[in-house]
């Protein structure tokens, strides 16, 4: 019953706004600039409308809010979710709004997109702490770490390393939105098996919202995400692996993330280091692109991955 309404209420708010959404920036002519870096036939998205994670995160808050309340959920917990989404969304706004400004697909600098989320991270950290949540870091084979304060540098790396690890990967429709529903849908899960409600009724908002976004977002989507969508969904999933003492289970519910991210810093460092490429293109959802792959291709793919990596997290898990 509470799965289900915070899932159908955060679909439900999603495919009403979106419509009235995307109207709204096409008359304004206000629609996403593309790399000129990026695959060729990449060029004939220039000009669809982007900041949809506006939409979805609304849909988020408010389905969550609701269900919260009717099943007395609305809990700290609760609350510290919908301020990492809200926080690090704002963040991608900001960047997302002087990309559309300047008619460019460069905006924040990198130590004013870090500087946001490090301050988020901390206040994430120090409302935790109060609660008297545990401090600790559960590392299969070295056992558990009591890290005290130090936790705060871990969790300013866990959801700066994830927000940004989604946001590389938002470069194909409807890739991280699928992405996106399987792995809160593994936290759901994981959520209820520990009677965590206010976590729950946060992932399965997101899960709903994410299906509504998909309608919109497939091939050839109407909308983009943005910055605002993908750095929230990525702060909000490190926080949630956090809060259900899954940390590191991250790794394998989001195996796709980590595999876009490594790519990109390989093949830094493979041209710094020796003037050659090991990909085709990075991300590594371009390299398969430029080997023929449709976006179609890519997406199943890769959803089937992260899949597998959800599956095999929960039946270590449960």
């Amino acid at each position: 019953m509470i799965n289900g309404t915070a899932l159908i209420l955060g679909a439900l708010v999603t495919l009403i706004g979106m419509p009235q959404f995307i109207n709204y920036v096409r008359a304004r002519n206000e629609g996403q600039m593309i790399r000129e870096e990026g695959p060729k036939w990449h060029q004939k998205k220039s000009g669809t409308p982007t900041m949809g994670g506006l939409v979805f995160i609304v849909a988020i808050i408010v389905a969550s809010l609701v269900t919260g309340i009717i099943f007395h959920g609305a809990e700290v917990s609760l609350w510290m979710l919908l301020f990492v989404l809200l926080e690090f969304g704002l963040i991608g706004c900001w960047d997302d709004s002087i990309k559309l400004l300047k008619r460019q697909n460069e905006g924040f600098k990198a130590w004013q997109k870090l500087l946001g989320q490090i301050v988020g991270g901390l206040i994430f950290f120090f409302v935790i702490k109060e609660t008297g949540f545990s401090l600790q870091l559960a590392i299969p084979g070295l056992g558990v770490w009591h890290l005290g304060s130090w936790y705060a540098l871990f969790i300013i790396f866990w959801l700066t390393g994830f927000s940004n690890a989604v946001n590389l990967s938002d470069g194909l429709d409807g890739l991280v939105a699928g992405l996106s529903t399987i792995a809160f849908g593994t936290y759901a899960i994981i959520a209820a098996h520990q009677q965590n409600m206010p976590v729950m009724i946060f992932c399965m908002a997101v899960v709903g919202s994410m299906l509504g976004f998909l309608i919109f977002n497939h091939k050839p989507a109407k909308v983009f995400m943005g910055d605002m969508g993908s750095l929230a969904l990525g702060g909000a999933l490190a926080a949630v692996s956090i809060l259900l003492n899954q940390e590191l289970s991250l790794i394998l519910v989001g195996i796709v993330f980590v595999l876009e991210t490594l790519s990109v810093i390989l093949q830094v460092l493979s041209f710094k280091l020796t003037g050659r490429r090991i990909f085709k293109m990075s991300p590594i959802h371009h390299h398969f692109e430029m080997l023929g792959w449709s976006e179609w291709k890519v997406d199943i793919v890769f959803w089937i991955v992260g899949l597998i990596g959800s599956v095999i997290t929960l039946i270590s898990i449960l």
